[in-house]
């Protein structure tokens, strides 16, 4: 009875905003004072393709690439085109339902464009999330303090080598410029929901229908490109796709949830603190005790140590510059864990990162003052996970250590590449990464310091 009961109210409320905003009882389109062709309504304009063609303007949310490469171009009018499969799903849904003033202001039955777009028109109204998204969905929207959204992580890389105590006692100059440069990938609930995300060319992705699960490779890998999906779909020349995929079809959500993705309410200055972080203990049970690696290695390594394939790297990036001066490669490098205070192995898999001292020079910053606080090499969880991989692969007859120990051979030490040492950094690198580097801390049978 409570359910019927519910069900009607929401009709009723439904009923109520569609009269207030768009509906579907299309008057014919009229011409304007120009002579073109304008819609009496908001549906009537954005599933007339022609109409589009001819009145579109520049999109006030500019598409933009990040590490992946550029963005696709799509142009203006396809993207606020209404039409297709999707846009037949969105008219049968609740948000269909209510109309397009609900979520978009402006005025449903002005025949002019402009006018149309008066009355507090929002283009993307999920940039006002806690006005539009979460009033209906409390329990799914993404939270204010996602990490997702807001790139913590990032924000507190560049406030600790700014010499900073907060990101907003970081100057105006510089915030913008993470905003135009590293911001533009943070997703908004309709980045993933309804839209394709800035780095995937954006605009409306299915015709506005609302996809409840944002699909791999146009939503998630649009964005996560360069690692990421780079890594879990095998890109890279000389990988093959992580065994997750391959062996049982799995897509980002398999490990990450809503939880994780849409954040919990805390804020999070550093991603592998967030408790809802998926975990191999979860789906492989008994781990410490399958085999004699695990054993040994359990609380020493972390899992991709053995399992993860070379992963993408690059660096020196100057921001609004010249872009990455350690052009994108395929590494794999082994180092003492930079973040002990989250995750515990003492070694672990770690990636180039971005910055250098003058990264932030063309926003009136020569130079980062507190550079050396943060390594350039960060601890990583590549997605490129395989059972048998160039250290976990022996010769028959080999110790099992044989690939990933470093043995002296004569004069010559082999597997020394897959450690961090002093010798692989840039000179402007070492003083920030002394503390990582294996120079010294590795076991003095291995006869390399």
């Amino acid at each position: 009875m409570k359910k019927l009961f519910l069900h009607v109210v929401l009709q009723v409320v439904a009923a109520v905003l569609f009269s207030a905003g768009c509906h579907e009882n299309i008057e014919p389109s009229k011409p304007s004072s120009d002579g073109a062709v304008v819609s009496s309504n908001c549906i009537d304009c954005h599933t007339n393709y022609a109409l589009l063609k001819q009145i579109a303007s520049p999109d006030t949310s500019t598409s933009t690439g990040g590490c992946g490469g550029d963005a696709p171009h799509i142009e203006t009018y396809d993207k606020v085109y209404l039409g297709g499969e999707g846009f037949e799903l969105y008219k049968k849904s609740m948000h269909g339902t209510v109309g397009c003033v609900w979520c978009h202001g402006g005025d449903a039955s002005a025949i002019e464009k402009k006018s149309a777009h008066a009355k507090n028109f929002i283009a993307h109204p999920s940039l006002q999330a806690e006005k539009k998204c979460i009033v209906c969905h409390s329990e799914q929207a993404q939270s204010p303090t996602s990490i997702h959204a807001q790139g913590w992580g990032q924000k507190n890389m560049v406030t600790v080598r700014y010499g900073a105590q907060s990101y907003t006692q970081i100057p105006e100059h510089l915030q913008k410029g993470y905003d135009v440069n590293c911001g533009k990938c943070h997703a908004t609930c309709g980045d993933c929901h309804i839209n394709r995300p800035k780095a995937g060319g954006g605009g409306l992705y299915k015709g506005h229908a609302f996809m409840k699960t944002p699909n791999m490779v146009d939503q998630c890998v649009a964005c996560h490109v360069s690692r990421g999906g780079h890594a879990f779909l095998g890109i890279a020349p000389g990988t093959v796709p992580d065994i997750h995929r391959t062996k049982m079809n799995a897509n980002c959500l398999t490990c990450h949830t809503g939880m994780e993705i849409h954040g919990d309410g805390m804020k999070y200055e550093q991603r592998y603190s967030v408790k809802a972080l998926p975990k191999c203990e979860s789906c492989h049970a008994n781990i410490a005790k399958s085999n004699v690696y695990h054993t040994q290695h359990i609380k020493d390594l972390n899992c991709q140590t053995c399992h993860a394939q070379e992963y993408n790297n690059c660096g020196s990036c100057h921001v609004g510059g010249e872009g990455a001066r350690v052009p994108s490669y395929q590494g794999f490098k082994i180092g003492v864990n930079p973040i002990p205070e989250t995750r515990s192995y003492p070694f672990v898999t770690l990636r180039r990162s971005l910055m250098a001292p003058d990264s932030w020079k063309e926003y009136n910053v020569p130079v980062l003052t507190n550079f050396d606080a943060k390594p350039t090499y960060k601890y990583t969880t590549p997605h490129n996970i395989l059972r048998w991989t160039k250290r976990t692969e022996v010769a028959s007859g080999k110790s099992c250590y044989d690939n990933c120990h470093i043995i002296k051979e004569g004069t010559a030490f082999r597997n020394k590449e897959l450690y961090l040492f002093n010798s692989d950094l840039e000179s402007w690198e070492i003083q920030a990464n002394k503390k990582i580097v294996v120079d010294g801390k590795l076991p003095s049978s291995w006869g390399v310091q």
